[in-house]
């Protein structure tokens, strides 16, 4: 990545801001300034940002509570925050920084050199990080142009087959019956047999890539995913979803609809739960994917935490699909069920006072 990177500078004096931008513009990196928490918080939300250069002692609220709100976003529980004070320097300062989040506290005078080394290492480390987020994204990509492909493969090639072979063993079975019973009853097993491989192929062609979602959109795909899903589970699923959707590319329906497949597939192989609901809100900013069961919950000793990175498969998966899109991923779990978040940031044309907010609640 060759692109220049956001750093975000946060004080209050704009002659010490021009001071940080005088020591970092070597680095060769965007330098983004804000004279406030509230403005540095509203930077955030507009664009990315690599690390953060933060005053303590500002007027309003202080760069502790600063960090503290940026760190309490979901968005930004990992973002780098580097503390600078010239007044509150003491051991029990610094303590107090690093419970907010603080990865460095540096103190007045700031010497040059060793500012622009300790940020080059955040900037390098996002770089990096980023890197890996590209590759993980575009894993995911042929993952999914694969699944496409077989799925396509599996409809319309052994599926065809698969049609032709039954058609040939009911015209086999019918002149059977004339003369030879056990054969006929022979043929009869083997249809029975025939319609059973048709059926599995549909479904795994379906799981694979479900033609529905370009067909008919999201909601439509839901719902025949969710019910097929209850039929071969038997977990009783209620699926509330929108009338409709605004402002949803392809890519991101199938981000959504991947989300809720996992979700699923969880619930069944490890929650044990007899239940499940899966409830999907837009408003005019975000769209927002809960799912919850009533199964005995993630085990204590790993709630909150997440597969190592790189590993592409689970809740790991979930979180990496929804990065691509701006997207987050919250996990709450204890001994009466888990629930998963999936938030992602969409806009959404306003409604006509015809629309329904939410469209049907069904059980299935």
């Amino acid at each position: 990545m060759e692109d220049k990177i956001n750093i975000l500078l946060v004080d209050d004096n704009p002659g010490k801001l021009l001071t940080y931008e005088a020591m970092l513009s070597e680095l060769g990196e965007n330098l983004v300034k804000a004279n406030s928490g509230r403005e540095a918080f509203e930077r955030l939300l507009k664009i990315e940002i690599a690390v953060v250069l933060l005053d303590v002692s500002m007027p309003g609220m202080d760069g502790f509570e600063t960090a503290q709100m940026i760190h309490e976003h979901p968005r930004f529980h990992n973002l780098p925050i580097i503390f600078i004070s010239g007044i509150l320097v003491s051991d029990l300062d610094r303590i107090k920084g690093y419970r907010h989040g603080a990865v460095d506290y540096v103190s007045v005078p700031v010497v040059p050199e060793l500012l622009r080394a300790k940020v080059k290492v955040f900037a390098d480390l996002y770089r990096k990080t980023r890197q890996l987020e590209l590759l993980n994204e575009r894993v995911n990509n042929l993952r999914d142009d694969e699944r496409r492909q077989i799925a396509r493969e599996l409809h319309d090639s052994v599926g065809q087959l698969l049609a032709a072979i039954s058609m040939n063993n009911a015209v086999l079975e019918s002149q059977s019956r004339k003369r030879d019973g056990d054969m006929a009853k022979r043929l009869a097993e083997q249809a029975t047999l025939i319609d059973d491989a048709i059926k599995q192929t549909r479904t795994i062609s379906y799981l694979l890539h479900p033609p529905l979602l370009e067909e008919a959109g999201l909601a439509s795909a839901l719902r025949c995913y969710v019910e097929g899903f209850s039929q071969r589970s038997n977990v009783v699923v209620k699926l509330e979803v929108p009338s409709r959707f605004g402002d949803l590319s392809r890519p991101m329906e199938l981000c959504v609809f991947r989300v809720v497949q996992e979700c699923l597939t969880n619930v069944h192989r490890h929650a044990d739960s007899p239940t499940a609901v899966v409830h999907l809100t837009q408003d005019e900013s975000s769209l927002r994917v809960e799912v919850a069961d009533a199964g005995r919950g993630i085990p204590s000793a790993r709630r909150g935490e997440l597969p190592p990175p790189g590993t592409g498969v689970g809740l790991r998966g979930m979180q990496e699909r929804l990065r691509q899109f701006g997207g987050t991923l919250q996990v709450h779990s204890n001994e009466t069920g888990t629930r998963v978040i999936a938030t992602l940031p969409v806009l959404r044309p306003p409604a006509s006072t015809s629309d329904e907010a939410v469209g049907a609640s069904e059980s299935i």
